[in-house]
């Protein structure tokens, strides 16, 4: 809080005129964020050509919006306020299996994905995905740079999906 403080050239006492304490700034700060990611995110859908470059559009948006955290914000909450952390990840679960959702029934109608996907399956295991190459165990930052962590799972996320049509606009994507 001293260091927020400082930060606005404020006191202490001034912060706890708006928040009660620590824990209600982190729950404001965390609700902020998510709104503002789902709101880009949401724009960016609206103006995507397809679903593969949508995807990545979102996952380059998401980097830029992030880029100042050397650790995940995420994993910072699960840390030490598990019970918001629970609450943003349940949060973004419903908004992320929904968005996937709508861009695979696009996908399947532009022949760019295969008819035969399991939607709701792949909607929560894109979730998972994304969710687990944030953990700082099993891809440590020193051996793993987060951004191409996250474009190498886009990647192999799409090739498990695509049609021959969506692979040729993949692979036009990725060399461009």
């Amino acid at each position: 809080m001293d260091q927020i403080a400082n930060a606005m050239g404020i006191s202490k006492k001034t912060i706890y005129n708006f928040f009660e304490n620590k824990t209600e700034l982190v729950k404001a700060v965390t609700s902020y964020m998510f709104n503002s990611i789902t709101k880009g995110i949401t724009e960016i859908k609206k103006t995507s050509d397809n679903p593969i470059s949508e995807i990545y559009d979102v996952n380059l948006f998401l980097i830029k919006y992030l880029k100042k955290e050397s650790v995940s914000p995420l994993y910072q909450l699960e840390k030490y306020y598990p019970l918001i952390h629970k609450e943003i990840n349940k949060k973004q679960f419903d908004f992320i299996t929904k968005s996937t959702t709508g861009s695979l029934k696009s996908g399947i109608k532009l022949g760019l994905f295969r008819m035969d996907i399991k939607i709701d399956f792949i909607s929560r295991l894109y979730f998972k995905g994304m969710i687990g190459i944030r953990d700082l165990d099993t891809f440590p930052t020193k051996l793993y740079d987060p951004v191409k962590l996250k474009i190498d799972f886009i990647e192999y996320h799409l090739r498990a999906i695509v049609t021959e049509k969506g692979l040729k606009k993949l692979n036009h994507f990725i060399n461009k």
